[in-house]
Order: C-alpha cells, then structure tokens, then sequence
C-alpha cells in the first residue's frame, strides 16, 4: 500500500465512531455514526443513519461504488494537544504514539478520544479529570 493510501485510511479511520455525511452518486445523503469502512472498496457502515429525506436507519451500510463523496460533521480531538496537556500535568512520563491515536501516561494509563480506557487508582483519575477539562474546553 503506498504512502498516500496508508494515510487515506489512517484518515478514515480517525473518523470512526464519529458523525460523518455520505452523499451517493445519485444524490442522496445519509448523516450517522461511522461504525467501519472496508479497505478494498470503501464500503461504509453508519449507525444511526437520518436520510436526507428523514428516514432513520439504526444500520446502514452503503457500497463504496454508490459513494459520491463523504465529510465530517464534527471537528475531530486533536490528541496531540492533549498529550501535550498531560505532559504539563505529568512531566516527563507521557508518550503519544499518534499512528495508534493513544496516549500513555507513566507506562500505566492508556488515553483515547474516548478518555481513559485502561488504568485505575489516582494516575487516572487525574488523567480523566484532565481530559474532560480538555473536551470541555474544545466545546466551547
């Protein structure tokens, strides 16, 4: 896979579990949740699809052929302004490993755009407190 196409995926898949609208080539627009793509023909799965016309799917997939174009519809987390954050908090003991949008905190905490999906006790509770400030902030 070339360069150019890694990073096309890596992009995509920044956006799963985010709001993204897919417009097929005949005209139609489905607004929901990316769920996953298929790397060999872009075929897309949105949960919580509304058409264009109003009609709700709880899962749609749409063949990637049919695909005219697809956009995001929120801003993603800028994780790397969050690692820089936590290192502020943690000097010295965050590691942000962007290929794998993760953040580790003291070898111990594991941060997503989710906020802390491993790791317990005061370490990350800090960590969590730290980023629901951070997403506060990013609201606004």
């Amino acid at each position: 896979m070339s360069l150019a196409s890694r990073r096309f995926v890596e992009e995509l898949s920044k956006l799963i579990g985010r709001g993204i609208t897919v417009v097929t080539i005949e005209g139609r627009s489905f607004s929901g949740r990316l769920e996953g793509f298929t790397v060999e023909g872009f075929d897309v799965c949105l949960s919580d699809a509304r058409s264009s016309d109003g009609s709700l799917y709880p899962k749609l997939f749409v063949r990637g052929g049919q695909i005219a174009y697809m956009y995001s519809s929120e801003k993603p987390l800028e994780l790397k302004a969050l690692a820089e954050r936590l290192e502020r908090v943690f000097p010295k003991m965050v590691k942000y490993y962007e290929d794998q949008g993760v953040i580790i905190v003291m070898n111990k905490v594991k941060v997503t755009e989710q906020g802390v999906v491993e790791g317990s006790g005061p370490i990350a509770e800090r960590a969590q407190k730290v980023y629901e400030e951070f997403m506060k902030e990013a609201a606004s």
